[in-house]
């Protein structure tokens, strides 16, 4: 079913890296119009942040009056949400939206052969290694202090700068209403996560992960800065 849609982004990868002069630059450009794309869904998500900060004393009189029945609360916050044309689930929205996109990047790059022809973007590289090497073969290969695997490490240190930066903001913006405790002390934690992910996917899609958590880092910043807050 996704066959069409990983020859085409294959194709484009292809066709941008030639201008470019390299794969790997390539998969940043496209990065980038794919988030530029999902932008609109980002700008959703702000709004409905936004809007769900402002509604959080309405949500706690309604836990406080139905708390002990839940069936009657859902329904009224069902109803609150309603009458604010917000969701809960509205800042999901565009990491879901992300999925499909980044699954697509990882088969380009796994795949031996595309639209039943030899996929010729696994005989590409950044730095001698190849896009479509997962770390542990890179290890396996060259050893654990070589030049191809510094090029891991090199993404797996930016991950964990992005990452840091990424949980600084989730610690500033976190409500003191986060409950459990337990989860308050894990949210800040999951970008780093994301090293974890890098880890298992080929290089390709860990370049495409890195370049979509900076952007994320990034368009947090922006879209949720104080001075946009009341707006």
């Amino acid at each position: 079913m996704f066959d069409p849609v990983i020859g085409f982004t294959a194709d484009l990868i292809t066709a941008l890296a030639g201008p470019l002069g390299s794969t790997a630059l390539a998969i940043v450009v496209f990065t980038l119009l794919v988030r530029l794309l999902l932008l609109p869904l980002s700008v959703m998500r702000a709004r409905g942040e936004r809007t769900r900060i402002r509604l959080a004393p309405e949500v706690r009189k309604l836990q406080k009056r139905h708390g002990r029945h839940p069936e009657r609360l859902q329904r009224e916050l069902a109803a609150l949400y309603a009458r604010e044309r917000t969701s809960p689930l509205a800042g999901c929205l565009p990491s879901v939206a992300q999925l499909p996109f980044l699954m697509v990047t990882y088969q380009a790059f796994v795949s031996s052969t595309i639209a039943g022809q030899a996929n010729a973007l696994l005989t590409h590289g950044l730095l001698g290694v190849p896009l479509g090497q997962q770390f542990a073969g890179t290890v396996a290969g060259f050893g654990l202090l070589s030049g191809p695997t510094l090029v891991f490490a090199g993404l797996f240190l930016l991950l964990v700068a992005v990452a840091w930066v990424a949980s600084r903001q989730t610690r500033s913006t976190m409500s003191e209403d986060v409950q459990p405790a337990a989860l308050r002390r894990m949210l800040p934690l999951l970008p780093y996560g994301t090293v974890l992910v890098a880890a298992v996917l080929p290089l390709a899609a860990g370049i495409y992960l890195l370049v979509t958590t900076a952007w994320t880092t990034g368009e947090r910043a922006i879209l949720h800065r104080p001075a946009l807050a009341g707006g």
